[in-house]
């Protein structure tokens, strides 16, 4: 088992933990029963008794400042009601390691790994090599002669952690916090790494458009240059403040983490560079925002072919206004203008992106009826000391718009929201919801049709374990709505079935459609929970019909690693792996998907991929189409199995006559049988697959 590099990421959670903010950390602590209350003994009781209360929560608070996040901590015992994750699958139990661990699949053939290159690396596993103490200045940590050296080490490595990936024609776009990776993928199982693009900031989110890249920068030591130097550590408050700082840390613990200095040469927005010479991407434009990018959305208005828009969701905290002007991190009573509660829209003028600047900030949490600009909450959620009362929704962690339906999804922190973006700058909040099983509202994917939406929970901010047996699976889950007239109804929750460790982490996180015609199907990350792959077809009942796991980083200490984002793109799966490189899959025939319908996806191609702005998919009239439905239509038993026969007959006589006419006419002779078939089918589903099954057959193409 490789155990050195595995320390490289031990203490991304430290990194992530800044980028979020210490409210997101807490509301996703693990649920833990609260404890019983004892009855006063009197008053002289009473006031010791509070004396000790206060000492102990101090030591308490002291106790969770210097915990290890990384320890592992066994699930507490399921609430009543609930149950957890399957502890005899085949992932529950593989083989440990960083290269070398277990791996096991269903339905998903591996191709290859490519590791990280060497701009992402360290290059060091020594706590003295100078490289360490450099790294750490660069992140602008202080204050660490205390810090254990091997400590030391593992800070330096965490800012190497892939993300998100976008695509364009051959070109793989891979995210880290440390930069940009650009692929070719002409030959998926031969992908080969093209450039990396150095360029510091986190985390690195990207998207593209014609000959432009979008970056997403959040982080402190981002510099407008791209510059690894980062700015000065921020040396330690004074004595005085520190005693008013303990002081105050019950009052206000959002604010024992300080804003770190002003810095004229700071960047935390968006970044767009140039890609026309796709091994040398030119930095353009850096548009700056209160609260940096912690993702972004690449928004194309039908109407407007001179410019794109982004929408920028932020979740750190707000920087001061010596730094940009007109940020304000205060509550809206203090300060109508708050940098809180509200996205930013960025116009990029395709022909001259670098004028690209923010021209609104919607406020897509007002209360209509009030005014208020903290018009949602999260109505209550499940915490560290059991439930926790309703907080408001200040930001949006990811959005993704559907410009075909005219509609977006926002994961909200604490809501999913559908958006009307009709007009693309000024986008109108049409329904919101809420669910305590919900901790973090993370990121959202449409169906092809518009009729539901996948939610998907960060419970633990993907960085704890959280699909152990007694984990419960509504939490940390995918929840699917039904979408109609604008409105949202919960219809069910997703979660991958196979238990994990205690050294795994894993919640649901990125994922994509794979467009099987006749099916609702999700390709998703689960961090260490590897990739799932869901049918939720039918809402009320998804299910689990591929995946692919590896084991455990490290079987004694939880290491952040697994998949990021697992994306379906021309026929083939890629995936973000954190600490490990990028993969790349491809799915194989299994009882739940037939080989007819994975060729019928892979008829599917399209220039670019920006998963966050989600393509309506359109399939060809071809007979591997109509083979696709054939089989979906055996499966379910919507035909008889002579007419199935018939059908498979027809279209394969038609195929090996290269659609001759004879053949044609035989085929468009079937289609008003199937025709009436729809009007009595059994189910929504099937009408549909032989709708679009007798459309083909009447016109089909080469």
């Amino acid at each position: 088992m490789n155990r050195v590099p595995s320390l490289a990421l031990r203490v991304l959670a430290a990194l992530i933990f800044l980028c979020f903010g210490v409210n997101q950390l807490r509301a996703q602590a693990p649920a833990t029963p609260a404890p019983a209350q004892a009855p006063s003994e009197g008053p002289a009781q009473d006031s010791a008794d509070k004396a000790k209360d206060k000492d102990k929560d101090k030591d308490k608070d002291k106790d969770e400042e210097d915990e290890n996040p990384f320890a592992p901590e066994p699930a507490p015992a399921l609430p009543p009601g609930m149950t957890g994750s399957d502890a005899s699958d085949p992932r529950a139990n593989l083989a440990p390691g960083l290269y070398d661990a277990g791996e096991t699949s269903m339905g998903i053939k591996h191709l290859t790994l490519l590791k990280k290159p060497e701009a992402f690396q360290l290059g060091a596993s020594d706590p003295d090599d100078p490289k360490v103490q450099k790294m750490i200045g660069q992140l602008g940590i202080g204050n660490i002669a205390k810090m254990p050296k091997p400590l030391q080490l593992v800070i330096a490595q965490l800012a190497f952690a892939n993300s998100d990936i976008a695509f364009q024609g051959n070109h793989l776009f891979l995210g880290n916090f440390y930069g940009v990776s650009i692929y070719d993928i002409s030959k998926p199982a031969n992908t080969t790494l093209l450039t990396s693009l150095v360029c510091p900031g986190g985390q690195g989110d990207v998207s593209v458009y014609k000959n432009l890249l979008f970056m997403s920068v959040e982080m402190p030591n981002g510099r407008l240059d791209c510059g690894v130097q980062g700015f000065p550590p921020e040396p330690p408050p004074p004595a005085e403040e520190q005693k008013d700082k303990d002081k105050d840390k019950d009052k206000d613990k959002e604010k024992k983490h300080r804003i770190p200095a002003a810095q004229k040469d700071r960047f935390r927005g968006v970044r767009i560079f140039d890609i026309s010479d796709i091994k040398n991407p030119k930095q353009v434009a850096a548009v700056q925002t209160c609260r940096g990018s912690h993702t972004h959305t690449l928004v194309v208005d039908p109407n407007d072919k001179e410019n794109v828009y982004i929408y920028v969701s932020g979740t750190s905290f707000v920087r001061q206004p010596e730094e940009l002007a007109g940020c304000s991190g205060e509550k809206p009573d203090k300060d109508p203008n708050t940098a809180l509660f509200r996205i930013e829209v960025i116009q990029v003028p395709v022909a001259a992106p670098q004028n690209a600047k923010v021209v609104s900030s919607p406020r897509v949490f007002i209360d209509a009826r009030t005014g208020a600009m903290n018009g949602l909450n999260n109505g209550g959620t499940h915490g560290k000391k059991g439930p926790e009362k309703p907080s408001d929704t200040d930001q949006c962690h990811d959005i993704t718009v559907y410009s075909a339906i005219g509609l977006a999804a926002g994961a909200c922190s604490g809501n999913g929201i559908v958006l009307d973006i009709k007009d693309p700058v000024h986008p109108k909040r049409v329904d919101a919801v809420n669910d305590p099983n919900y901790s973090y509202w993370h990121s959202a994917s449409f169906s092809n049709d518009g009729s539901k939406v996948v939610f998907t929970d960060e419970w633990g901010g993907g960085l704890g374990a959280r699909c152990r047996a007694n984990d419960p699976n509504k939490w940390g889950a995918d929840a699917i709505f039904n979408l109609k007239e604008n409105k949202l109804t919960f219809a069910n929750y997703y979660k991958m079935p196979a238990a994990q460790g205690d050294t795994k982490n894993c919640v649901a996180h990125n994922g994509s459609l794979i467009p099987v015609p006749g099916r609702d199907i999700e390709v998703q990350a689960w961090y260490q929970g590897g990739i799932s792959v869901m049918d939720f077809t039918d809402a009320a009942h998804p299910f689990e019909i591929a995946y692919f796991d590896r084991g455990a980083i490290d079987p004694k200490m939880l290491v952040l690693g697994g998949d990021w984002s697992a994306y379906w793109y021309n026929g083939y799966i890629f995936a973000s792996e954190i600490a490990r490189g990028l993969d790349v899959f491809e799915l194989t025939p299994s009882k739940f998907l037939t080989q007819n319908e994975i060729d019928a996806a892979k008829a599917i191609h399209v220039s670019d991929l920006n998963v966050q702005n989600q393509q309506k998919i359109e399939w060809p009239a071809k007979l591997v189409v109509a083979k696709a439905y054939v089989d979906q239509l055996s499966r379910s038993q919507a035909l008889p199995a002579d007419r199935v026969a018939a059908l498979q007959k027809a279209i394969q006589s038609a195929e090996t006559s290269h659609l001759s006419k004879s053949n044609l006419k035989k085929l468009g002779r079937i289609a008003p049988s199937l025709e009436q078939s729809a009007a009595a089918a059994k189910n929504p589903a099937d009408a549909t697959r032989l709708h679009a099954l007798a459309e083909i057959l009447k016109h089909p193409s080469a």
